[in-house]
């Protein structure tokens, strides 16, 4: 997969097929989407393309609004667009400025002069221009006039999938991570580097890398212990989760702790990807550290069962 940030530095591409949109969480609706660009690329010759923006664009519009976390990292999509075979990613950068573009001048100067599409598809609630103006009919209008194709996914057929970024992050909000993970259609994972905590665990035998997030609107899933796989130089290793507040040890920061099973290695500033699994409990107060300590060894072996399960 190629990917382009600089719209100046586009290629010609062949036989453009493409759709549009955020794609937060690359989702089995989005996988849709994916499938059938693919497939009307290769029945044309053509190039299949994702043209996504960034920052989400409600970053931009509405600045002040810390509540949208999203699922995926910029990086994170694009792992996950390559992976279901797109053949081109276009992320162009969104501003105030472009989102002022009236409707037609979007599809012209836009999509047209960039792209030369020979098919657009889109989904059924698509909207773009100034005040979400731009819609299914109005490309169907220009169709002819900029040579053209447009196909709509419709509603029936994305909600037959039952999917939505919505209903992801409610499920993961809730601790749900196999809903979380049926509807993605692939694992929730964190991405962020190890950083030095507290190293408290390390005195009770279950020493814990502390994991700073990449970015801050990265959606945490609800506090509390879970089975995982964390990925690091390439390597998958079996561990344990928290996250949470460390109530036993008076802890007053949200922190992302991850406990590596039969793994003792320096790794403090090495990136890190956190695959969850399973939540195993809530978040607990213990009365020591004793009671922690046993505690925490019987989460290794429901953790362990549970990986071995989905190994």
């Amino acid at each position: 997969m190629k990917v382009f940030k600089n719209l100046d530095n586009l290629p010609q591409f062949k036989n453009a097929v493409l759709t549009i949109g955020t794609f937060d969480g690359v989702h089995k609706g989005h996988q849709k989407l994916l499938d059938r660009i693919h497939n009307i690329a290769q029945s044309n010759g053509g190039e299949s393309i994702l043209v996504t923006f960034h920052p989400h664009p409600r970053f931009v519009l509405q600045p002040g609004n810390k509540e949208l976390k999203l699922l995926n990292t910029l990086e994170e999509k694009i792992e996950l667009l390559e992976a279901y075979g797109l053949d081109n990613l276009v992320v162009a950068p969104f501003s105030k400025a472009f989102s002022q573009l009236p409707a037609l001048a979007y599809m012209k100067n836009f999509l047209v002069e960039n792209f030369q599409p020979h098919t657009i598809v889109i989904g059924y609630d698509h909207h773009f221009g100034i005040n979400r103006s731009g819609n299914i009919e109005l490309l169907e209008e220009y169709a002819k006039v900029f040579n053209y194709q447009v196909e709509q996914i419709t509603k029936e057929t994305i909600e037959d999938i039952d999917v939505s970024s919505t209903k992801i992050r409610n499920a993961l909000l809730s601790g749900d991570i196999e809903t979380g993970e049926q509807l993605l259609g692939h694992p929730y994972k964190l991405s962020g580097y190890i950083i030095k905590g507290k190293q408290i665990g390390r005195t009770i035998g279950f020493p814990t890398a502390n994991l700073q997030l990449n970015v801050d609107y990265k959606l945490i899933p609800k506090t509390g212990v879970y089975a995982v796989f964390a990925y690091l130089s390439g390597k998958r290793y079996q561990g344990m989760l928290n996250i949470g507040f460390r109530p036993t040890v008076e802890g007053n920061e949200k922190t992302i702790e991850v406990h590596i099973i039969n793994f003792d290695q320096d790794i403090y500033g090495e990136e890190i990807q956190i695959q969850l699994v399973k939540r195993l409990r809530d978040e607990a107060k213990f009365a020591n550290l004793n009671e922690l300590k046993a505690q925490i060894s019987r989460d290794k072996i429901e953790a362990l069962n549970c990986l071995r399960e989905d190994l």
